[in-house]
């Protein structure tokens, strides 16, 4: 292993899957130790700059020796030492014992996570802000978070015990919208509490939900969408918050829609006003 020191980060060459650092970086798969480390992997070059971009901190640059020639790497490699993460440049097959892929990206970036917690939410205008209850799936949140940041939402909240945003599967999901869509955790006695201080309509899916999802006036307030967990659905309490209960209309034999398929389908339609605004104001 070489060492390049820099103003900034380090540069090093590492080519054994059994050195420390690489041994520290594959414990990020489990979540006790992103959390204790406040660090998460993501993967692809294009991804890790618009992550740079958005003010997110990268900690640590890994890429292939195979691509080290490669322009857009070392321009990638240098801005990551000059903002003070170290860079490790490492054979492919150490990439895939940290990806776990067989053909895994040429660049992964170590990011410091960010979480937001409830003081740092405040809705206005026709904001919308979605709470998943207890999300268990890790490809559901992140696919819902990639659709949250199509659509233009504010942020997510997670409730009570949820799948980790900051895992590698969820990450992938979200397609890089991990970096765009804030993401706040709370309990749900402090969700509650949370939610019967917003200032604007709570608004929650359920199957004993007597309105229509498009018959509510979304527009002209801030919006908090409140979607149940897969299996067991919203529970009491937080039923009780909600200023209306909706439904999606089923006719076929299936009793229930997947969550993120649910959770899509309600935020086009909160936010159908807003999109059509928007859409019309780009033509001008």
């Amino acid at each position: 292993m070489s060492d390049e020191h820099t103003n900034g980060g380090r540069i090093k060459e590492i080519t054994s899957v059994s050195n420390p650092i690489i041994k520290d970086i594959r414990l990020l798969e489990k979540k006790r130790h992103r959390e204790e480390t406040n660090s998460f992997i993501a993967e692809g070059m294009k991804l890790i700059i618009d992550a740079i971009d958005s003010g997110w901190t990268l900690k640590t640059l890994l890429f292939a020796a195979s691509h080290r020639e490669n322009d857009n790497v070392k321009n990638l490699a240098t801005r990551a030492v000059t903002g003070g993460a170290d860079v490790l440049i490492v054979p492919e097959k150490v990439l895939g014992t940290i990806t776990r892929r067989d053909n895994p990206q040429m660049v992964v970036g170590i990011f410091e996570r960010q979480l937001l917690n409830a003081s740092g939410i405040k809705p206005e205008a026709e904001d919308v802000w979605i709470a998943l209850d207890r999300i268990r799936d890790p490809g559901n949140l992140g696919t819902i978070m990639r659709t949250a940041d199509a659509v233009g939402a504010k942020g997510i909240i997670l409730v009570g015990e949820t799948t980790d945003p900051f895992a590698t599967e969820t990450v992938r999901a979200t397609m890089g919208s991990i970096f765009a869509i804030p993401v706040a955790r709370l309990g749900e006695a402090e969700f509650i509490d949370f939610a019967k201080n917003w200032n604007g309509f709570v608004v929650g899916t359920h199957l004993a939900g007597s309105v229509d999802y498009r018959a509510p006036q979304y527009s002209g307030r801030p919006t908090l969408l409140i979607m149940g967990n897969e299996q067991s659905g919203m529970p009491p309490p937080l039923v009780d918050v909600c200023e209306q209960l909706i439904r999606i209309p089923q006719v076929g034999r299936a009793d229930s829609l997947n969550l993120a398929i649910a959770t899509g389908v309600c935020l086009y339609e909160v936010r159908r006003h807003a999109l059509a605004l928007e859409e019309r104001e780009s033509r001008i």
